[in-house]
């Protein structure tokens, strides 16, 4: 493809996105459309409406395990075998704690998620309650991910402040039924309607790697364009032993950017979020994925482990973006190097002293 090829895709994206699903494919499939000048032409429609901002999400797993649902990439799925630790909802002043700690890491918004098929009438009441508070102590924006939700709930949680439900697509509707056989894409969708009636910002996205084909692909980034979800995490199936789903299919890092692009160029105005499994799969191009995408989880994945804050903190820093937030990169990277020293001068404290009670006793 010539210059004048991605200079209309930059074009094209910048002045309302695209929608013709066959351009798409062609970013997905063809050979001929190489890599970087591809990243170029995202990155210029990713700067155009956000700048050089890196919104940062830190998520807080507040009920795990104990799930009646079937899903087969996730670990907390009632027939998966995945070694986690399960427990039911945190307390209060644990979920309000947390939100503190990610308000002082840099994060923009914190996520609360609620495994299960969907909250009663009363966790509804009690999630709004906790909305209230962490809003009212930290100027932070908060995302619920609680399940299945009915226009009464998705009232509640708009009246409480929520400012996004998280409810992901996951795939596509005709390879749905492969991966989940509990509720229906049809079920999740509904959701997204009545978060969007409710006046919700809504939050969906994807998992890559599960055999799905890229016309596949293609399809949900323009569903999701359809449902007018302002924000799109693109996760990649990680390999967790014990999830009936535990091998990724074709996600090599070229890839991986290929489909960040895509979603940029189709949602050319959203938060495009590359979220779980961009370390284990994008690798030595990790930083890459700055260039299409806007925003990133750090710390963790619900029962996984991501990168170290202070790794990621350094690598949107090194790579000259910015953060969304009222604390600058050099104040974080600061705070977590000290915090690192802390720690190791008190883990060295604890081998001096039991090296001290092990020292032989002198002989006389």
């Amino acid at each position: 493809m010539n210059s004048e090829w991605y200079q209309e895709l930059t074009r094209l994206g910048i002045n309302g996105g695209i929608s013709d699903q066959a351009i798409l494919r062609t970013l997905l499939e063809c050979d001929e459309v190489e890599l970087l000048p591809l990243l170029a032409a995202a990155f210029a429609v990713r700067k155009y409406f956000h700048g050089l901002e890196v919104a940062i999400h830190i998520l807080n797993n507040v009920k795990n395990g104990l799930c009646s649902e079937d899903c087969s990439y996730c670990a907390q799925s009632r027939d998966s075998r995945a070694e986690i630790v399960t427990y039911p909802a945190k307390s209060d002043g644990e979920i309000i704690a947390e939100a503190e700690r990610a308000y002082k890491a840099g994060a923009h918004r914190y996520c609360m998620v609620y495994a299960g098929r969907g909250p009663s009438q009363q966790r509804v009441a009690h999630i709004g309650e906790l909305i209230r508070e962490i809003k009212k102590r930290f100027p932070l924006e908060v995302c619920v991910s609680a399940g299945l939700i009915d226009e009464a709930a998705a009232i509640a949680l708009k009246q409480a402040g929520l400012d996004r439900l998280n409810h992901n697509l996951n795939t596509s509707a005709n390879r749905y039924s492969a991966i989940c056989s509990t509720h229906t894409y049809e079920d999740r969708l509904h959701t997204l309607r009545v978060a969007r009636q409710a006046g919700l910002e809504v939050c969906s996205g994807i998992i890559a790697g599960m055999g799905e084909t890229a016309e596949e692909l293609v399809e949900l980034a323009c569903r999701l364009r359809e449902v007018e979800a302002r924000s799109i995490p693109v996760n990649f199936l990680l390999p967790i032993a014990g999830n009936v789903l535990s091998v990724p299919q074709n996600l090599t890092p070229d890839y991986c950017l290929r489909i960040l692009c895509m979603f940029r160029f189709a949602n050319p105005d959203a938060e495009i979020r590359v979220a779980a499994g961009r370390e284990a799969h994008l690798r030595s191009l990790e930083v890459m994925s700055l260039y299409p995408a806007n925003s990133l989880f750090m710390d963790g994945y619900l029962n996984t482990r991501g990168n170290s804050r202070e790794r990621t903190l350094q690598m949107i820093r090194d790579a000259g973006f910015v953060i969304r937030s009222d604390k600058t990169l050099e104040e974080l990277l600061a705070a977590e190097r000290q915090q690192a020293t802390s720690d190791d001068r008190a883990g060295q404290g604890v081998l001096l002293k039991v090296a001290q009670e092990l020292r032989p006793t002198a002989q006389g």
